[in-house]
């Protein structure tokens, strides 16, 4: 249940409907109890609150018989004692217990510096706020006043100045006594670049406070005043991630964006490009608790918009899940309980799905906002439009002089020096920045120049260099025009060598995870021995960007270079890209599954761009390429990408092969087909990886095509002797067919069997030091110790498990694994600890969109809140795991564990028919599915529970344990029946039935 007492006492049930605590005296009652939640409140303490003055005669008796309906009423539960009365509820169930907890944390983030987080605290403390405290308690109002100006002080740390002023200023008109209030708005009228209102702030406090107190201001009020008299100008930076240089100017953009984010869920900033969108957006965003920034540039068709933000949000498709979910389902599911800021930039040249995606996601999440850069709008209901303005001259001329420090130390930024006097200098540099047209891009390439030129030779050259264009048609697209004049005037400065290379790296990615290029991928694609001296010189020159050992161009300036690119060059050095992205990607296949997974994962993520622009290329002009790049890919892609994505470009691939594989690539063929099926309805491509497979009686090169195969069509692959013959004597191969043999003893119901092929696995996978494996390996060495009791064990294997999860990244794995571990803890009779794992789960499954283990997570938190003995809420998680069961091959199972969850409820409730009804449906489901012995263990175990006599229920277990290969130790279902049954039967009787139910095994629970 959920309390509040931060306005009118409100009560939630478990599944939020509201209840009714009765009249005034109930609710004074429970509010007393409220606020002191999980303690002891003695009677006089109650009577005071309930009554007041004017107690009635036997005050006691009447508190106990209004503390008597309130357990009535409401279900509370409420323990007295010789000292008085106590709410047993946790405090965090309390609004304002929870309030305390949040702004106490909230300050101790402020103090500790941590201001996003402190802002992000406080917010939500403060949110809890409905209305007025309860009366007589001001404690609460100071508290509530203090959490406000703690929550000013951080958003003022962020950089948020110019909206704090007008909140400030209001607080002062109810407490105009706070020196902290009046030392906020000095600050935030500093920060909004008004420091003589910040100055005038501090004397009208002085004022007050003398003439209402007859004292003078404290010294730390006194001392922010002379700060701010030797700090004229304000520091925007504090408390923001550091930056490659600094911001300038903006601060009435900035502003503007915020108010208008404050009332429209849609803000689009639109401009020419270079006006500087994007850095405008990204420093919006920076001060917002939960920011998602997705950038489009790189992304070459619009169906990829949905993957692009897919990948911004960390949104992976597991091992386990269907491949190719609709992305806009994995989206809103990752986001529609989120209150966050997306961030889409660079949306021009996708604007149409931008705008889709835009949306969809704004109509299915009503906490999301979204902040868009697009040279047009995206023309969608709702949408605000924010136009981006050049810089005026004072910031356009204070951003030159700032990046010309950067580039020059020595440059003498307050106008005094070599080219000349103040006001030479001065108008030098405004005539740079008029001829510019105040268009930062173009500002901070003219600065580089300034390492070698003068103010005055770089004027000179600018005035020549764009007199038509500067003055040309402005209905031209604007990139086109003063930015195309810059790029094109720095081009010149060039030398050849330069140049040449500077059109040749436009074949690499300039976006995305990673982007760019690195050395030996310079060496090897653009065809130049030692590129190290002409890369340092493209990157001092502002052409490219130079960081963690890879170069990037903007992505304007690589548009332009592209042009420079002559077309007879472009096909053979799209062709050397592709083969070095080939090269890389089976240099890297091997080493995915060993030692080194971690490094070359993250190596591969970097390159992703570049390798799928380079399969694009190899679709359109060598076919059998490709194939050998998706093969090589495949794995990757499983292990830490969104392979999805790939189905569109897998059908071009295969319809560009066309139907037969070429010679020697009919793995890579069947690969191929494999990453074309989309879910689990694509039977013809399916059928032709089947059918390819089929034929191969060789040792597979990629041996995790066995387990793509195994994903696609199930586990009992696995049976298939042709397997065996295809993983030969790879060491990886050979602990990846035990994990395939593992599965199929274990379906079988002989455990034993598989738990030393699930062993033997785990050393396989550990001398190839392949996480993946450890960890599948490990979760299923987990299940049998808890099988056999031996909980200690299992969740010793499952934790060993779960780093190796941590390790890949994998939160899909990592959700499976928690819910292994929650299971455990369940059998252990740690109910608390288990819905811990069980909400952990559901949690990260939900982060990514990943339907059928947010399902599976809450089948878990049914199992322990009905094990705790709370039925109601059970049945709220198993028709919560139902409506979110995906369908694929193993989702049988999963709904089989739900209805017998459901039933098992009903059963507690003493619902027996509705019981029976749940344990029927559960049984004909489980004659189908692929784990079909351990779906009817379970059933007949649920069935045993309800047996009319005790032999039928010894003959159930005696089945179930036939099918599962044993009975679990210690089950809490299960054991309890199994005990009973065997008090009320002779030892020779029960033996008898239970023997009779091994040999029937499936058919004791399917027949008549």
């Amino acid at each position: 249940m959920r309390f509040g007492i931060l306005g009118p006492l409100d009560v939630r049930a478990p599944d939020g409907s509201p209840l009714d605590p009765g009249g005034p005296r109930p609710r004074a009652l429970l509010t007393q109890l409220l606020l002191d939640a999980g303690r002891t409140v003695s009677p006089e303490r109650l009577i005071d609150g309930v009554y007041g003055e004017e107690p009635p005669a036997h005050a006691a008796n009447a508190l106990q018989s209004q503390i008597s309906r309130l357990r009535r009423r409401l279900g509370l539960e409420i323990e007295a004692d010789p000292a008085g009365y106590r709410l047993v509820v946790e405090r965090d169930a309390v609004d304002v217990h929870r309030f305390e907890r949040l702004a106490r944390a909230g300050g101790q983030a402020l103090a500790a510096g941590d201001h996003a987080r402190a802002a992000e605290l406080l917010r939500e403390a403060l949110g809890l706020w409905r209305g007025p405290a309860p009366q007589d308690l001001p404690r609460l109002d100071e508290l509530r006043l203090t959490a406000v100006q703690d929550r000013i002080a951080a958003d003022l740390a962020l950089g948020a100045g110019p909206d704090l002023v007008a909140e400030i200023r209001d607080l002062l008109g109810s407490h105009p006594l706070s020196e902290r209030l009046h030392a906020l708005l000095m600050r935030a009228l500093h920060a909004a670049g008004r420091p003589a209102e910040a100055l005038a702030a501090y004397e009208e406090a002085r004022g007050i406070l003398a003439e209402e107190l007859g004292a003078d201001p404290s010294a730390e009020l006194s001392a922010l005043h002379l700060e701010l008299l030797r700090t004229p100008e304000p520091h925007r930076q504090r408390g923001v991630p550091a930056q490659l240089t600094r911001f300038v100017g903006r601060s009435q953009e900035l502003a503007r964006i915020d108010a208008l984010l404050a009332g429209a869920r849609l803000v689009t900033l639109t401009g020419p490009g270079g006006v500087g969108k994007t850095r405008l957006a990204v420093e919006a965003a920076r001060s917002r608790p939960d920011v998602c920034y997705v950038e489009l540039a790189p992304v070459s068709e619009g169906a990829l918009v949905p993957y692009a933000v897919l990948t911004a949000l960390g949104v992976r498709e597991g091992l386990r899940g269907p491949q190719g979910e609709d992305a806009t389902e994995r989206l809103t599911a990752a986001l529609e309980d989120r209150e966050a800021l997306l961030v889409l930039d660079n949306c021009e040249h996708v604007v149409a799905d931008a705008a889709r995606v835009a949306g969809l996601l704004l109509g299915a999440c009503p906490g999301l906002r979204i902040l868009a850069t697009s040279r047009e709008a995206l023309q969608i209901t709702g949408e605000v439009l924010c136009p981006v303005p050049p810089l005026g001259a004072e910031p356009a001329a204070r951003l030159l002089r700032d990046r010309a420090v950067a580039v020059r130390p020595d440059f003498d930024a307050d106008g005094s020096g070599p080219a000349g006097g103040t006001h030479a200098r001065a108008a030098a540099i405004d005539g740079i920045c008029a001829a510019l047209d105040g268009l930062p891009l173009a500002i901070e390439l003219a600065a580089a120049r300034l390492r070698t030129l003068t103010v005055e030779e770089l004027a000179e050259r600018l005035d020549d260099r764009f007199r038509l264009l500067s003055r040309g048609d402005r209905t031209k697209a604007p990139r086109h025009r003063t930015l195309r004049a810059v790029v094109e005037w720095s081009w010149e400065l060039l030398d050849d060598e330069e140049r040449d290379l500077a059109r040749r790296m436009t074949v690499f990615s300039g976006g995305g995870l990673g982007g760019g290029a690195t050395l030996d991928a310079v060496e090897a694609v653009c065809g130049i021995a030692y590129p190290e001296d002409l890369l340092a010189s493209l990157a001092e020159k502002s052409f490219l960007e130079a960081s963690d050992g890879r170069y990037r161009m903007l992505e304007t300036i690589r548009a332009f270079c592209a042009e420079q690119l002559p077309d007879e060059v472009r096909g053979p050095l799209k062709d050397a890209h592709a083969a070095y992205c080939l090269r890389l990607a089976e240099r890297a296949e091997p080493l995915l599954r060993g030692h080194e997974q971690l490094p070359w994962l993250h190596r591969l993520s970097a390159e992703r761009a570049d390798l799928d622009a380079a399969l694009r290329h190899l679709v359109r002009t060598a076919p059998s390429e490709g194939l050998r790049l998706m093969a090589a890919l495949s794995w990757f892609w499983r292990l830490h990408g969104l392979a999805g994505e790939r189905v569109a470009l897998a059908r071009d691939l295969l319809d560009a092969v066309g139907p037969t594989p070429p010679p020697g690539l009919d793995e890579e063929y069947a690969l191929c087909a494999l990453n074309a099926v989309a879910g689990g309805g694509e039977d013809e491509r399916l059928a032709e990886a089947d059918r390819v497979l089929a034929t191969i009686d060789r040792q597979l090169r990629l041996p995790f095509t066995v387990v793509l195969w195994t994903l696609a069509v199930g586990p009992e692959r696995s049976r298939d002797e042709r397997v065996r013959a295809q993983v030969g004597d790879d060491a990886w191969g050979r602990a990846l067919l035990g994990v395939g043999l593992g599965f199929q003893e274990q379906f079988a119901g002989r455990p034993a069997a598989s738990e030393a092929l699930f062993a033997e696995a785990l050393e396989g996978f550990r001398a190839c030091g392949d996480r993946w494996g450890m960890a599948n390996s490990l979760d299923q060495l987990g299940l049998y110790a808890d099988w056999r009791g031996e909980r200690g064990r299992a969740l010793e294997l499952i934790d060993e498990a779960l780093t190796y999860a941590h390790d890949l990244a994998a939160p899909e794995e990592t959700a499976d694994l928690l819910c292994r571990r929650g299971t455990v803890l369940l059998r252990s009779g740690r109910h608390e600890e288990a819905a811990a794992d069980f909400s952990r789960a559901a949690e990260l499954a939900g982060g990514v969109g990943a339907h059928e283990k947010v399902a599976g997570a809450h089948w878990g938190l049914g199992d322990a809140a009905r094990l705790a003995g709370d039925t109601a809420r059970a049945r709220t998680h198993y028709e919560s795991a139902l409506e979110t069961s995906a369908r694929s091959w193993y989702s049988v199972g999963q709904t089989v564990h739900i209805f017998l969850g459901l039933g098992r409820a009903a059963l507690a409730e003493g619902r027996a028919e509705e019981a029976d009804d749940w344990f029927r449906q559960a049984r004909t489901l489980s004659t189908g599915g692929t784990a079909q012995g351990l779906e009817l263990a379970e059933v007949a175990e649920a069935l045993a529970s309800r047996a009319a006599a005790p032999e039928e229920a010894a003959t159930l277990l005696g089945a179930a344990s036939a099918l599962r290969g044993r009975l679990i130790v210690d089950d809490p279902d299960v054991t309890p029946v199994e005990r009973r049954v065997r008090r009320l039967l002779a030892p020779d009787t029960f033996k008898k039935a239970f023997e009779l139910g091994s040999a029937l095994r499936g058919a004791a629970v399917t027949g008549p």
